[in-house]
């Protein structure tokens, strides 16, 4: 609400004060806190009402109307706080910064943190089991920084980007992460490749940060000050990851105020040390959810997942969405892998100690934020506890990467002491109500504690005392929040009160009484319980303090269990599922035998049926999968894909057998789907995979492409497949490894013109109109499409489908198939599609003739597909 100089004048302290705060937090809705409720006003108040579904009431503020008001309870805004965040809103938290008792006039207020996305630190927030990213994309030119940090973790990832296509190489590292929250330079926001891609495709908060939060005398002050070194010293050389660095470190001050210690050092990667996957590989692939419903279960992370921490769910989703492509790293974890998966008392004792273990990475982010309560540091100390015979189980191993995490697991025995002797085994949540700290750990705590428990016993003493003192046998001492202790005496009884009691309250059949001794000891007692919750708090916040000076320990031994667990789940699912060690090799050779889908052998009541494969880069370039639809085909190549996938993970895999020559990047054009919203039918999605496959890919890469040119006319569609399939499977224009399915029946005479290329198809059994799906891989192409028996199997009422093969009859004898009379109008010729060679000139037919369909590239076929059509026209 925008106020003049005159209005403002008007309002009153409190909303004048809410106002000069509101001018420094910008878009973020402002939580005011006045007692137990944060409030909201203004326009505020009427975006949060409706948010938030809550009644919008009104407040005087000293102008003629009302200003706009609701809120919510302190105890429980954090629900609040998650329903505006989810909805990509920003909310400033701003709490009283003084004691209300204590306060002269207004009480001071401050803004103690904007809860953004991408900063979210609260465990009913988060999902335990991925990261929670907040990015940055500094783009200037031909250079671009890209940073990734997790706050909750203190996880920060830097990498620099340059060369072609930077905008869509952006976009492929942002979904490799998928970020909540964006942060972008000017240049990276007006990108519309950029810009679309964060808003359809991830659907999260994006932000334009001002020129001077990338600058380099931004990043000059802010990353030294920081860490304590010189960017140079952290591997940050260049002015891009200067910039993504400072930048991002610039956002969380601004926003955070606190807390940022956890984020302790810099992990700078290359995006060419994983293994590339697109978002649209990502989703087709099913990794770490299904195409529909973004659910958990039917994924490869749902299978492999057996991990016993959030730390080691959160860092296998991490390998399996960047599975590695050196050898020696993905030999290294494998080794680690097979010690676990064929030692099964180690895996299931690992498994034994690992049950239980606390996140200490999330933890010790609010421990240093100073959220942690007294609960979550029991709970520190009950995975401390377990931290020794962690230890000792893996103890002995021979694989290098388990030796390795052997030593850096620290067992932490004096945190755990410091633990349990400061606190209860059972405290409260709430630190600042007392109860929290151990009896015997401190002799004040102890002495106040007798003083606010032992009152009842001091006043029956004196009860007892006063009564024989002054003869009242039915005196007694009572006690009432208004007056506090009393001495009680009946009117009958009254002229025995001795002059040394001070008339306090007069009843109708009583009076009541104080004396100086009744007095100091309400002062005692009274004043026990706040002294000793004062007490405790301090200590505690002591403790927390301590547990955080230790925070690089805790981290690395975070890091070393959450990598345990990641293995151990690796293990544990390879000795279940009957999965084998592969060989890793770097000469282009994918031979898998046996091989199986890791997901849906799992998800099928039926035994899996295995196939063999063979792809190299000489003479099995490309396999040319036929057969009908829902006979295996499209399962067939994505178990390939996530067999060679899994492989690189360090893992095992779905196969009696397998040998993987290592693969730079894995590329899908998998299934229909459209962009609506982006104005961009099936076929232009189709397209636009493709292109981006043909643009990228190398000769290293895995592509699996499933019925390409579907989108279009039959010879449209044959010709783009045909074109792209040469181009994909040509060893002098790309030559990949490469799964191609198709219903396009002509495309296996290629097997014979082209070298690297080898027809396969689905069995089938046929008996009759009736077929059986065999689900196997055999040499050769299929002899039949058998899409009308398909179309049986669906339900297809029985007079389509009879009618389906009279119309296949005609067609399969080149004629055209009249539509069957009707009593609602006359026959007319059903408009079919006709042969390419039908009713054209002998010149458009000698042009055709003429070309030569193997020297064409992509784009020269498709132009001259269009030239056809065009000439087509007018004949």
């Amino acid at each position: 609400m925008n106020l003049t100089t005159a209005q403002k004048e008007k309002l009153s302290p409190m909303m004048r004060q809410y106002l000069n705060i509101k001018e420094e937090t910008g878009d973020a809705i402002l939580f005011f806190r006045l007692g137990d409720f944060y409030e909201m006003f203004f326009d505020d108040a009427e975006r949060a009402s409706k948010e938030l579904e809550i009644t919008l009431t009104g407040k005087e503020c000293g102008l003629e109307e009302r200003a706009p008001m609701c809120g919510v309870p302190y105890h429980s805004a954090e629900a609040y706080l998650a329903r505006l965040v989810a909805k990509g809103y920003k909310v400033a938290i701003c709490e009283q910064t003084e004691d209300a008792s204590k306060a002269k006039g207004l009480v001071s207020r401050d803004v103690v943190r904007v809860v953004t996305p991408g900063t979210i630190i609260e465990d009913s927030m988060l999902d335990q089991s991925s990261h929670n990213y907040l990015s940055v994309v500094a783009l200037f030119g031909e250079e671009c920084g890209v940073c990734f940090v997790d706050v909750s973790t203190g996880q920060l990832l830097l990498t620099e980007l340059s060369g072609e296509q930077l905008p869509l190489r952006i976009s492929n590292e942002l979904g490799r992460f998928f970020p909540r929250e964006v942060l972008l330079s000017r240049e990276a926001s007006e990108s519309r490749i950029i810009t679309d891609f964060i808003n359809m495709r991830l659907n999260v908060r994006s932000e334009m940060l001002q020129a001077d939060d990338f600058s380099a005398k931004r990043a000059e002050d802010i990353i030294p000050r920081h860490f304590g070194k010189k960017p140079e010293s952290l591997g940050v050389s260049t002015p891009a990851l200067a910039s993504a660095l400072g930048a991002a470190l610039t956002y969380l001050y601004q926003t955070q105020r606190q807390g940022l210690d956890s984020i302790s050092d810099v992990e700078i990667y290359d995006e060419d040390q994983y293994l590339k996957l697109d978002i649209a590989a990502r989703r087709n692939l099913e990794l770490v959810e299904t195409l529909r419903g973004d659910k958990h279960k039917g994924t490869l992370l749902s299978v492999l997942d057996r991990t016993k921490t959030s730390m080691g769910k959160r860092l296998l989703r991490s390998w399996i969405e960047q599975p590695l492509i050196s050898r020696t790293s993905i030999m290294k974890r494998q080794s680690a892998v097979a010690e676990l998966r064929y030692n099964t008392v180690m895996c299931d004792r690992l498994g034994a100690r690992l049950d239980g273990i606390y996140d200490l990475e999330r933890l010790m982010t609010r421990v240093v934020y100073g959220t942690a309560n007294a609960r979550e540091l029991r709970a520190l100390s009950d995975t401390l506890r377990r931290l020794p015979a962690l230890k000792n189980a893996i103890t002995g191993c021979t694989s290098a990467m388990l030796i390795e995490m052997a030593e850096r697991v620290d067992p932490l025995d004096d945190l755990y002491d410091k633990i349990v002797d400061t606190l209860r085994e059972d405290p409260p949540v709430s630190v600042k109500e007392g109860g929290i700290i151990r009896d015997g750990f401190s002799e004040d705590v102890d002495t106040l504690r007798g003083d606010m428990n032992g009152g009842t016993d001091i006043i029956a003493d004196i009860q007892a005392s006063e009564r024989k003192a002054t003869g009242i046998k039915t005196l007694k001492i009572g006690f009432n929040k208004v007056f506090g202790y009393y001495i009680e005496v009946t009117n009958s009884l009254k002229h025995l009160v001795p002059d040394r009691y001070i008339r306090k309250q007069t009843l109708a059949g009583c009076e009541r009484y104080i004396t100086d001794e009744i007095k100091n000891l309400e002062g005692r007692i009274l004043g026990a319980k706040d002294r000793v919750t004062a007490l405790e708090y301090e200590i505690f916040e002591n403790l927390r303090r301590q547990i955080g000076n230790d925070l690089h320990r805790i981290q690395r031994t975070a890091s070393a269990v959450a990598q345990i667990d990641a293995l151990h789940s690796l293990g544990d699912i390879a000795s279940n599922n009957g999965y084998c060690q592969p060989d890793i090799a770097s000469d282009g050779v994918i031979t898998i035998e046996s091989g199986r889908h890791a997901v849906i052998e799992n998800l099928l009541p039926l035994p899996f049926v295995p196939n063999d494969t063979l792809l190299d880069n000489n003479e099995n370039r490309t396999a040319i999968i036929t057969g009908p639809n829902m006979a295996g085909k499209s399962t067939y190549m994505r178990q390939v894909a996530l067999i060679v996938l899994m492989a690189q993970m360090g893992g095992f895999v779905p196969a009696k057998k397998a040998h993987i020559g290592v693969v730079d990047a894995i590329f899908t054009r998998v299934g229909a789907s459209d962009d609506i919203a982006g104005g961009q039918s099936t076929f232009i999605v189709e397209m636009n995979e493709v292109a981006t496959i043909l643009k990228n890919a190398t000769v290293k890469s895995l592509i699996i492409l499933d019925e390409i040119g579907r989108g279009t006319s039959t010879f449209d569609g044959m010709s783009i497949a045909r074109a792209v399939l040469e181009h994909v499977t040509d060893s002098k224009k790309l030559g990949a490894r490469t799964l191609f399915a198709t219903h396009y029946h002509e495309l296996t005479e290629l097997e014979k013109l082209l070298e690297g290329v080898k027809n396969y198809n689905i069995a089938v059994k046929k008996r009759g109109d009736d077929i059986t799906f065999l689900r196997r891989i055999v040499r050769g192409g299929a002899d039949d499409s058998y899409g009308i028996e398909v179309a049986k199997l669906a339900g297809v009422p029985d007079t389509v489908i009879s009618r389906a093969k009279n119309i296949l009859s005609a067609l399969e004898q080149n004629t055209v198939p009249s539509a069957p009379r009707t009593g609602a109008r006359p026959s007319e010729p059903e408009e079919m599609q006709q042969s390419l060679s039908a009713g054209q000139s002998a010149e458009l037919i000698a042009g055709l003739k003429s070309l030569d369909v193997d020297t064409l590239t992509p784009i020269e076929a498709l132009n001259e597909l269009h030239r056809l059509i065009s000439e087509a026209k007018k004949i």
